[in-house]
């Protein structure tokens, strides 16, 4: 059974992919299936215990990540999808579901459990089909199947054993190894589905598929109605009960209280288009909410009222209202009725509360003021800087490019803070998955280029105690890093200033550089480069952090979006990535896709008299294979 036949039949329709899973996206994009990726938010926290057979959990997780994210969307990406497609892979053993190891001690026991045996390999996959019905309900139809393939691992020695394990592969990976990869060499057989140990079962999902659009759904469909609010929720719950998680099982009939779907199934009219009509509308609201503290003077309070909060950020109350429920519709606020309250009150959601507090640890409040200050201005004369191929720094602030970074950015302490804000913003929401993306025992001493505030140096030596960073930036900026400095003291990192483009770099024999090789032009990369290249040892390690594109250079938007802003720089691939750092002599070891806002690749100084070690980027490229 061939895709193509039924891909005819998706056209026009949105089909997103719940799972950040490269493995998965590359086993779609080759089968020709056009799709976007939204990662599910579900916690895989379903009590094992509660189902007979793992692939009944695999099936199940598989299903609650596509429905979270079926659910999300109208609200939170301001988009319906048409299909959602849910995915989760086990490894099992003895009984025993397999999950990613905690730590090596974790991977040896796993894979010491696999050594010899025969185990298998479940993937559960559920396809959420959203479709309008008459009156006010849409039917949320659910088509879910799993399948099951058979491996056999060799009898693995101590030494083979621990060799993989500090190759640092098993440790984001169920069972603790990706076939694809190194792990491959761990297996004597397999039985079925290869693609299905990768992550996805291609051949089942396309047989599937044509069952769907050749048969009458409800022959394979159960259904998931979305009625009005005396609806009973009845799908797999995880309560807390005395301080315990209890888990509901589902049941294949489920209603689920939320808000009617009205633009499921419908072919007439441009959702995606309208989407994007009103996606700069949707940017301004949480600009303004953060502009003016919202999110801050709910974070202090069980809730307040509307005039509590027109009060709170001293703005008129019509104007408090609509931005206030404007933020309820983006999924930032909510809003409830309270007991001992004639008026509802207005509360931040979880994620808010994690993330738009400004005093929140991973909050994005100065990267979000950056944004509204500086990067907003400039996307208003896009039309001009597509025309000219150059910045807009002078139509919207007066000043050209070089200028606006010397004056606006470091002249004016407010407006300096603002820019270190952005980036410490960044920095501490990507720092812990950068700084424990690789095994970087061999490294003792790192030195972060143009690391700001210091914030992924701190990550730095969280993730590896054996590891001190030195964090070197501009002058002025390591004069202000004093109002960014953690509490706890830590003596394994340290400031030097200086320019990377004009004056010498401290020695260190592992070098960071994110969110550096964006931001400019060849020349001066290839100024930085050469100065690394001819500073590094053989054997001393780069570690590049930036928003890798994909191959085909269309995902993530986020980061060609980004590219608009025209400056010097561009945005690459790992591929390409590969290319440049390779001409400077460094050679790609692994590429890790994290699934945050940016993404890590290791490289490391080749020595020029032993080729023999080098690797291909296409060859780093496959230890990113995640069995999810």
């Amino acid at each position: 059974m061939l895709l193509n036949p039924v891909i005819s039949k998706l056209r026009g329709k949105l089909v997103v992919l719940a799972s950040a899973s490269p493995r998965r996206l590359e086993i779609l994009t080759n089968a020709g299936l056009q799709f976007e990726v939204v990662p599910s938010w579900f916690k895989e926290t379903l009590d094992k215990s509660l189902f007979k057979t793992p692939y009944e959990y695999a099936v199940e997780t598989a299903k609650q990540k596509a429905l979270e994210v079926a659910h999300r969307m109208p609200f939170k990406h301001l988009k319906t999808p048409d299909i959602v497609i849910g995915s989760d892979t086990v490894v099992t053993v003895d009984g025993l579901i397999l999950e990613k190891p905690t730590d090596k001690q974790d991977a040896y026991r796993m894979l010491s459990r696999l050594s010899g045996k025969e185990h298998s390999v479940f993937t559960g996959v559920a396809i959420v089909l959203c479709n309008d019905k008459s009156g006010s309900d849409t039917d949320y139809k659910v088509v879910d199947f799993y399948e099951e393939t058979k491996v056999k691992f060799a009898e693995l020695s101590e030494e083979m054993l621990w060799e993989y394990i500090n190759s640092g592969e098993p440790m984001d990976k169920a069972g603790g190894y990706g076939i694809q990869a190194l792990g491959g060499m761990l297996v004597e057989y397999v039985q079925g589905d290869f693609l299905n140990v990768v992550g996805f079962p291609l051949n089942h999902f396309c047989k599937q598929l044509g069952l769907i659009f050749n048969s009458p759904p409800e022959s394979l469909a159960h259904k998931i109605k979305r009625e009005d609010s005396r609806a009973s929720d009845k799908i797999a719950l995880q309560e807390i009960s005395n301080g315990k998680d209890a888990i509901r099982t589902s049941v294949r009939e489920q209603n689920v209280m939320r808000p009617n779907c009205d633009k499921c199934g419908r072919q007439d009219v441009p959702h995606s288009i309208l989407d994007l009509l009103d996606g700069f509308k949707a940017s301004k609201t949480l600009f303004t909410a953060s502009k003016l503290k919202v999110f801050d003077v709910l974070s202090i309070s069980d809730g307040l009222t509307l005039e509590e909060a027109a009060d709170q950020i001293n703005a008129s109350v019509i104007g408090t209202e609509r931005l206030l429920d404007a933020a309820v519709s983006l999924g930032l606020l909510e809003r409830s009725k309270q007991q001992d309250k004639i008026n509802a009150v207005y509360r931040n959601t979880e994620q808010a509360s994690q993330f738009l507090v400004s005093d929140s640890p991973l909050s994005l409040h100065g990267y979000i003021l950056h944004c509204n200050e500086m990067v907003w201005p400039l996307y208003s004369h896009l039309e001009s800087a597509v025309r000219e191929g150059t910045s807009q720094h002078e139509r919207a602030f007066g000043k050209k490019n070089e200028d606006v970074f010397q004056d606006a950015y470091y002249s004016k302490d407010e407006v300096k803070m603002r820019f270190m804000n952005a980036m410490h913003s960044i920095a501490r929401v990507t720092g812990k998955d950068v700084a424990t993306a690789f095994d970087l025992s061999p490294y003792k001493t790192a030195c972060d280029i143009g690391g700001c505030t210091g914030a992924l140096a701190y990550e730095f030596t969280k993730a590896h105690p054996g590891l001190s960073v030195i964090v070197f930036d501009l002058p002025q900026v390591i004069e202000m890093r004093h109002h960014f400095q953690l509490k706890e003291d830590n003596d394994r990192v340290s400031f030097v200033a200086g320019d990377f483009f004009k004056g010498d770099l401290p020695k260190a024999d592992l070098y960071i550089l994110a969110r550096i090789l964006h931001d400019w032009s060849d020349e001066k990369l290839d100024i930085l480069l050469s100065k690394l290249s001819k500073i590094c040892m053989p054997g001393c390690g780069l570690l590049v952090s930036e928003i890798l594109l994909d191959e085909e250079r269309k995902r993530p938007s986020r980061a060609l979006l980004q590219a608009l802003s025209m400056t010097e720089g561009k945005q690459r691939s790992s591929t390409e990535y590969c290319d440049l750092l390779e001409k400077h002599g460094f050679t790609p070891k692994h590429i890790k896709h994290t699934d945050n806002l940016l993404d890590a690749m290791l490289f490391v100084k080749e020595d020029p008299n032993d080729r023999r070690t080098l690797l291909a980027c296409s060859s780093a490229s496959i230890e990113t294979a995640k069995l999810e």
